[in-house]
């Protein structure tokens, strides 16, 4: 056998490997995986991959505190009873976010109206048909199929906003601002009822900075933060949950053993871990916390993984959220433009108010850590949502480049 015989069984393999890799993800490709590949971004992919894999982590550490805080009654949960159920919905999310991600653009927008229409629907049933846990009625449905409504209304109305707001480049005599602020504020009042106050926070809070994107004038931006600010207020009087839990926040020792209590719990779970963490499963403090596996797991990665670990979920939040305006920054479209801004606000938002409220700076509010607390409604709502905002995002940067005449050379 010749040396250059040898040489060419040596790299057969790879070279037909790469080809059968070629002929699904190729650039030359047309087909509908080939065209996901290459026009999908694959950061925010490998973004939101790290995220989920690091919350499987965290609902693992706060499993046995919550399956403690919940067994009881006559049953008894195993240590990572919510570790496993997490699993499941991954397991349901993740497809559900591939799926989402390889419609049509046109077809995602359809997809998401239709979508808020239902989820709509239910939210007005929720009174008459809802579950009610800890003192709130904000579930439908029965046995595992409970679902929040709001969860999934949250993506699908941020889309519907920006379809209704970019009509406005269509016919500048359509009353945009009023039907989205209308439906805004009837959402607001449904979610109020349940009583959902920081839900209704971030509907306000997304309607606000799409109306910022779309270009709306100054004034009626001052005025909606004006009537936003004056609603907060007024909250503060006339209802009673948003009351107790402002009270809380500010007067800590007169509420011993409420929100305040909690959030206090949290800060203290956060700083027991220090720097680097107690390690996994060597975590004392968060058996203290009411709901260590959803609202405050921030605080169970503070101590058991340390503040770097925060600092790092943080940092993946934010590079997620910088990741999608950069690359809104040559969106001609205003359509994609306002959802997916619209979108990647949601998402950061409720991170951020998260956090908050785990370190301490914000009144307790019911909130999920996106993609990082147990949580099935919570999980596939976002899984949805993020699907949209990856098919909204989606750009063959190859063919786009292609398309471009260089200068001097005819077509």
């Amino acid at each position: 056998m010749t040396i250059e015989s040898v040489t060419t069984t040596t790299i057969v393999g790879p070279v037909v490997r790469r080809r059968k890799l070629d002929d699904i993800f190729g650039r030359s490709q047309t087909g509908p995986l080939g065209e996901w590949f290459w026009e999908i971004d694959r950061v925010l992919i490998l973004l939101v991959t790290i995220l989920i894999s690091m919350g499987l982590i965290a609902v693992a550490a706060a499993s046995p505190a919550a399956a403690e805080g919940y067994s009881g009654e006559g049953f008894q949960l195993g240590q990572l009873h919510y570790f496993y159920r997490q699993l499941v919905w991954i397991a349901v999310g993740l497809p559900i976010m591939f799926i989402v991600s390889t419609m049509p653009k046109e077809f995602a927008k359809r997809f998401a109206l239709g979508g808020a229409v239902c989820f709509f629907v239910l939210l007005l049933f929720v009174p008459i048909l809802g579950e009610e846990v800890n003192g709130a009625r904000r579930w439908v449905g029965w046995g595992a199929a409970t679902l929040q409504p709001s969860e999934f209304l949250k993506p699908f109305f941020i889309v519907s906003v920006a379809w209704v707001l970019s009509l406005r480049a269509h016919d500048a005599t359509l009353p945009v601002t009023a039907l989205t602020g209308l439906a805004t504020a009837i959402i607001g009042l449904l979610l109020m009822r349940q009583p959902d106050f920081g839900q209704t926070v971030v509907f306000g809070a997304v309607w606000i900075v799409l109306l910022m994107i779309a270009g709306a004038n100054w004034r009626l931006l001052a005025g909606a933060a004006t009537a936003g600010i004056g609603g907060v207020i007024a909250a503060y009087f006339l209802y009673p949950v948003a009351r107790t839990r402002i009270d809380s926040f500010f007067f800590p020792a007169a509420d011993r053993f409420g929100d305040g209590y909690q959030v206090d719990r949290a800060r203290e779970t956060i700083t027991n871990g220090g720097l680097l963490g107690t390690g996994p499963g060597d975590g004392d403090m968060k058996f203290t916390l009411p709901e260590p596996h959803t609202d405050y797991i921030f605080a169970v990665i503070g101590e058991e993984f340390g503040m770097i670990a925060c600092l790092a979920i943080a940092l993946i939040f934010a590079a997620i959220v910088v990741r999608v305006f950069v690359r809104l920054l040559h969106e001609e479209n205003l359509f994609y433009l306002l959802a997916s801004a619209g979108l990647a606000t949601q998402f950061a938002m409720q991170a951020l108010i998260n956090m908050a409220v785990n370190l301490q700076l914000a009144p307790s509010k019911g909130m999920t850590l996106p993609f990082i607390s147990y949580g099935g409604s919570s999980l596939i709502a976002l899984s949805i949502g993020f699907g949209l905002l990856l098919a909204f995002t989606r750009r063959n940067e190859h063919l786009a480049r292609r398309s471009i005449t260089p200068i001097g050379k005819r077509k």
